[in-house]
């Protein structure tokens, strides 16, 4: 089983929903540099950064719009000169996404924006740039709890929540079927999870650590609804009954204000 999260500029690509396809990230350690090039540009604040630019934005404005289509997400805590320019250029931005058929989205309380295909109002279907990638069953898992440690953390009065690895592959672990007898397989792909997550920047830190940070654009990024009912779908797909009363249910709705 599988979930749609992950988009990326991929102008050669159509979209796809292919079970079990690998979501194509960034490079390990190709995290967005947040202007350490800005000495290089003679004039950030100039709007002809090169012979024939005909642009019309600054250079801050293009760098964070270059993030923006490159990442999966930017955050104030990961890009914190980029957010900042997104929220004094908000406008702009938003209104060169749509000119991409993009739609930007925006958590103002966790300090996190990401972009989203936009929807015609007549259905009809807009050209994309964005490449649709599955993540697997050990990666939604790992995704479910990550969201589950993140609103206990939280809940708890944590500025930031952290978590360890085994922790991780432990609770994929608990939703081996009891007539699955690769062990040694099993554990590899949870570890390779663990690994993809830290790559799309929702875990903070190196793959080979034994502790990250829970990114706060887990909770935002995440369709909350298909999470519930893939977590259920697995339980009932690995024997065991989903109470009627899930004490983890409270985790998967949204906060009361």
């Amino acid at each position: 089983m599988t979930v749609d999260l992950d988009e990326s500029v991929e102008p050669d690509h159509e979209p796809g929903h292919e079970p079990g396809h690998e979501p194509d990230h960034e490079p390990e350690g190709a995290v967005d540099n947040d202007f350490d090039d800005l000495d290089v540009v003679a004039d950030e604040h100039s709007v002809s950064l090169f012979e024939g630019d005909e642009g019309g934005l600054e250079y801050a404005q293009r760098h964070t719009l270059v993030t923006l289509l490159k990442q999966r997400f930017i955050s104030a805590r990961t890009h914190p000169r980029d957010w900042q320019t997104l929220v004094d250029h908000e406008r702009v931005l938003r209104s060169r996404l749509n000119d991409l058929f993009l739609d930007l989205q925006i958590d103002p309380l966790r300090e996190v924006a990401w972009k989203r295909q936009a929807t015609s109002e007549t259905a009809s279907r807009f050209p994309t740039l964005l490449h649709d990638t599955a993540w697997s069953r050990e990666e939604t898992l790992v995704l479910v709890h990550l969201r589950d440690r993140l609103r206990a953390g939280l809940a708890s009065g944590d500025a930031r929540v952290y978590i360890d690895r085994e922790d991780i592959v432990e609770y994929v672990a608990s939703f081996r079927p009891a007539h699955a007898t690769d062990e040694a397989g099993d554990e590899k792909r949870a570890r390779n999870a663990v690994v993809s997550i830290v790559k799309a920047g929702l875990l903070i830190g190196s793959s080979g650590d034994d502790r990250y940070e829970i990114s706060e654009a887990v909770e935002p990024l995440l369709p909350l609804e298909l999470l519930q009912e893939l977590l259920e779908a697995l339980q009932r797909a690995n024997g065991t009954e989903v109470p009627d009363a899930d004490p983890e249910a409270d985790l998967f709705e949204e906060d009361a204000e």
